[in-house]
C-alpha cells in the first residue's frame, strides 16, 4: 500500500496543477460538453457560465466567514491551549492518524462546517506535537472524514426532503430522516467508516522515515506580539481593554442561545456566530484579536477567488441541460434494484463538474426522483445515493479541499495521492451500501 501511495504521489506531484487551473481547466470541458452534447452555441453557453458566475457570492462569504472564525477561535489563549493539551497525549504517527480522521469524520457527521474545520486544526497542531509523523497524511485523512458529512445531521438532501414544502413534496411526500440519515443502512455504513477508515488511513502511513514530511515549525505571530505593546492613550487602553470584547461575546452568544432555545436549526450562519462571538469572547482584547485575524486573513484568498468559477459552472450544466442529460443516462439503464448504485454513480460523477450538493439536487433530484416513482425503486434509497455519489468524489473534487488547504498551507499535489487511495476505498463501503439499500428495497 506504501508504493501505491507513493507511485499515485508522484504521478499526481508531477501533472496535477493547482486548484485554480483546475477550476479554469474544468470550466471549458464543461462548455465543450454543453456544445457538443446539448448543442448549445458558445455565446449562449458563456451566457450562461457568465450569469450565474456571482451565484455562490453568500455562501463563499459563508466560508470565508466560517474559516476566519474556526482559525481564531482555535488561536484564543483558552482553546489553543486545549488543544495542545489534547494533542500532547499523542505520541505515535499512527494514533495522530487515526485521532485526525475520527475528529474529522465525527465532527463532520454532526454538521459539515463544524467537522471541515475542526478536524484540520486539530491535525494541524498534531503535525506541530508528533514527531516523525507524515504531514501531508494526516491533513488527508482530517479532510476524508468529510465523507460523511451527507450522510449526517446536516446532510443537505436528507434535511431537505425531511422539510414540509420542499419542492419534490407533491411526487414524493415528506421523507422523515428516520428512513434516511438515521436508517440501519445508513447507520452501519457510518459505523463501518468510523470504524474502518482511520485504520485504513494509519495503513497509508511511509515506512520509510526518508519518505516522512514532517510539517514546519509555525513561527511566533508578529502581528499579536505587536498588539501587547505599550499602552500610552485612552484609545489603546480601549483597545486593548477585555471589557469591549467580553460584553460583545457574550451578547452574541446569547442571541446563539435563543435561537436554539425557540426552535431554530444548526446551520451555516449560526456556526458561524458562535465561532465569531465565541472567539471575540475567549480572545477578550479586540486588539488582539484582529491581530489575529490579520495573520488569518490569508488562508481565505483562494477561496474567495475559487467558488465562483465554480457557481459559473453550475450555470452551464444546468442552463444548458447537460446536468439533466447526465441524469437521464444512468436512468435509462436502471432497473428497480439498481437505480440507487446508478444515482450515486451519477451523483459523483457531476459532482466532479458542479461540486454543490444543493444546487445539484435541484436539477438531478427530479430526474431520480421521477425514475425512481415510475418503476417503483425506493425513494429514500435514491434520494440518498445521489447525497452519497456528492460526498463520495469530494474527496478528490479541489472545491471543498480548499479550506484544508488554506488551513494547513499545504498545496493540492501534497495531499491528492492519498485522497486517491481513500476515494478508491470509500467507493468500495459506499457502493456497497447502495447496493445493498437498492435490492432491499427499503
Amino acid at each position: 500500500m506504501n508504493a501505491l501511495a507513493n507511485f499515485f504521489t508522484r504521478l499526481i506531484g508531477r501533472y496535477l496543477p493547482d486548484p485554480l487551473v483546475i477550476a479554469f481547466g474544468l470550466t471549458f470541458l464543461t462548455i465543450g460538453l454543453a456544445m457538443v452534447v446539448e448543442g448549445a452555441g458558445f455565446i449562449q453557453t458563456a451566457t450562461y457560465w457568465g450569469e450565474s458566475f456571482w451565484n455562490l457570492l453568500a455562501f463563499s462569504m459563508q466560508m470565508t466567514v466560517i474559516l476566519l472564525a474556526g482559525y481564531l477561535l482555535a488561536k484564543s489563549p483558552p482553546v489553543n491551549a486545549a488543544l495542545v493539551f489534547f494533542v500532547s497525549k499523542v505520541e505515535k504517527p499512527a494514533t495522530a492518524v487515526i485521532v485526525a480522521t475520527l475528529v474529522g469524520a465525527i465532527g463532520s457527521w454532526l454538521n459539515w462546517g463544524f467537522g471541515l474545520v475542526i478536524g484540520t486544526l486539530v491535525a494541524r497542531e498534531l503535525g506541530q506535537r508528533v514527531k516523525g509523523l507524515h504531514y501531508p497524511l494526516v491533513i488527508a485523512a482530517a479532510y476524508s472524514g468529510f465523507a460523511l458529512y451527507g450522510i449526517g445531521l446536516s446532510g443537505s438532501v436528507p434535511l431537505l426532503i425531511a422539510t414540509e414544502g420542499h419542492f419534490l413534496q407533491a411526487d414524493i411526500g415528506i421523507v422523515p430522516i428516520s428512513e434516511t440519515i438515521l436508517s440501519p443502512v445508513l447507520l452501519i455504513t457510518s459505523l463501518v467508516i468510523v470504524l474502518t477508515l482511520p485504520l485504513f488511513n494509519a495503513w497509508l502511513h511511509p515506512k520509510d522515515p526518508s519518505k516522512v514530511i514532517e510539517a514546519k515549525p509555525e513561527a511566533p505571530s508578529p502581528a499579536a506580539a505587536a498588539a501587547g505593546d505599550a499602552v500610552r492613550s485612552i484609545a489603546d487602553r480601549m483597545n486593548n481593554s477585555p471589557l469591549p470584547g467580553i460584553a460583545i461575546g457574550l451578547l452574541g452568544l446569547v442571541y446563539a442561545a435563543n435561537h436554539f432555545v425557540t426552535g431554530g436549526s444548526l446551520n451555516l450562519n449560526i456556526i458561524n456566530t458562535i465561532f465569531l462571538f465565541l472567539g471575540i469572547l475567549l480572545f477578550a482584547s479586540p486588539a488582539r484579536y484582529l491581530a489575529a485575524l490579520g495573520d488569518g486573513v490569508t488562508i481565505v484568498a483562494g477561496i474567495i477567488i475559487q467558488y465562483p468559477f465554480y457557481a459559473g459552472i453550475l450555470g452551464i450544466l444546468t442552463g444548458s441541460g447537460l446536468l439533466v442529460t447526465f441524469a437521464q443516462m444512468f436512468v435509462n439503464i436502471s432497473t428497480p434494484e439498481t437505480l440507487p448504485i446508478w444515482s450515486f454513480l451519477s451523483g459523483g460523477l457531476i459532482n466532479l463538474l458542479a461540486p454543490s450538493g444543493g444546487g445539484q439536487w435541484a436539477v438531478q433530484g427530479p430526474v431520480m426522483m421521477g425514475a425512481a416513482k415510475e418503476i417503483g425503486a425506493s425513494i429514500p434509497a435514491t434520494a440518498l445515493a445521489v447525497q452519497i455519489g456528492d460526498q463520495w468524489t469530494n474527496m478528490i473534487q479541489p472545491f471543498w479541499i480548499l479550506p484544508v488547504l488554506a488551513i494547513s498551507g499545504l498545496q493540492l499535489r501534497d495531499v491528492m495521492g492519498y485522497m486517491v487511495l481513500i476515494l478508491i476505498y470509500l467507493g468500495l463501503i459506499f457502493g456497497a451500501a447502495v447496493m445493498l439499500w437498492g435490492f432491499l428495497g427499503l
